[in-house]
């Protein structure tokens, strides 16, 4: 499982570093300023969570039987597809209505990270 979110967060950081160029100049001039904004900030968390899918692979690694560092990464694919992924649409599209679900993927990313906080203190406390 390890190298699977290693990979995972390889595509995601290529995909974000795409996606970003692609706002910064290809919809530089489609989109309203309020669209931009939107844009962004499915970017913006979509990176961190990139980066965070990279984490939870390196942290694999060493505690390979840790099915809580696995389930954040997992949280951390749900939060970027259910809240970065609805931005980019809301943004492109205009259709507000999706924006129902972005707080859902926003939960998703704030259990991740708890998930994982809870997973580094119990690994730490079995090896002290």
């Amino acid at each position: 499982m390890p190298k699977f979110f290693l990979m995972l967060g390889a595509i995601n950081t290529f995909i974000c570093i795409a996606l970003g160029a692609f706002g910064a100049h290809g919809l530089k001039h489609i989109l309203s300023e309020e669209m931009q904004v939107i844009y962004h900030a499915g970017v913006q968390y979509h990176f961190y969570h990139a980066f965070g899918l990279l984490f939870v692979g390196l942290l694999l690694l060493h505690y390979t039987k840790s099915r809580l560092i696995e389930l954040s990464g997992w949280l951390m694919l749900l939060g970027i597809i259910l809240f970065s992924v609805s931005l980019y649409i809301i943004s492109l599209t205009e259709m507000r209505g999706l924006g129902m679900i972005t707080p859902f993927g926003g939960v998703a990313y704030l259990a991740a990270w708890a998930v994982l906080s809870v997973a580094i203190w119990k690994e730490i406390k079995t090896q002290d």
